[in-house]
């Protein structure tokens, strides 16, 4: 008898589908993470994403940098 396989279990990403990175701080403007940490998402273990993703509301805005060097 064989099992049907499964569907592979969905990663948890704080990813908004803005994907834009300021300059300045090196943060999405949508998700607060850096682009090695995009990019290696999907290699990183539950505990890392989780430690990541609780990092990120302590982490500068990115937009707010960016309407501050626009002068708004």
């Amino acid at each position: 008898m064989t099992t049907a396989a499964q569907p592979p279990r969905p990663i948890a990403t704080p990813c908004v589908k803005v994907c834009a990175v300021d300059g300045v701080t090196g943060y999405c403007l949508g998700c607060r993470r850096t682009l090695p940490e995009i990019a290696g998402w999907a290699r990183l273990g539950d505990e890392e994403r989780a430690a990541i993703m609780a990092a990120l509301p302590d982490r500068p805005d990115p937009m707010a940098s960016l309407m501050a060097a626009s002068g708004r």
